[in-house]
């Protein structure tokens, strides 16, 4: 009876995961970094990882909106133009682009791999010395 449970909850949570992950794909499109380099520079560019992170160094041209500002922030972003979304690893920006889709974007791009995986131009934040 216990191996029956326990084999019910294991079959609920893959078929939640990959629920998820048909519905994350259908609103979210994951891009490599080339694909990344071709489109950011027309759309919004919004690094949702937090502040320290985005000081410590983030893509030329990114706003720094922090996955766990973003519902109260909405209001900075447009709906008819495109948001590219990064995070560290990818995590961060699906959960962003989740909410999103909620409020009713629609393009709705992310770079695969995240920040660590970005081999192109960054700018760190200068701390000023008194």
């Amino acid at each position: 009876m216990d191996l029956i449970f326990l084999l019910a909850i294991v079959a609920a949570f893959i078929i939640f995961s990959v629920y998820r992950y048909i519905k994350q794909t259908k609103i979210l499109k994951t891009l490599t970094e080339e694909q990344f380099r071709e489109g950011y520079r027309k759309a919004q560019l919004i690094d949702v990882r937090e502040p320290k992170e985005y000081e410590g160094g983030h893509i030329l041209g990114a706003r720094n909106i922090p996955v766990t500002q973003l519902r109260q922030r909405l209001i900075e972003l447009r709906k008819d133009q495109p948001v590219y979304l990064y995070c560290q690893s990818g995590t961060r920006s699906a959960r962003a682009a989740m909410v999103l889709h909620k409020k009713g974007y629609k393009q709705l791009y992310h770079l695969k791999g995240g920040f660590k995986k970005w081999g192109g131009k960054i700018k760190k934040e200068k701390k000023l010395q008194y």
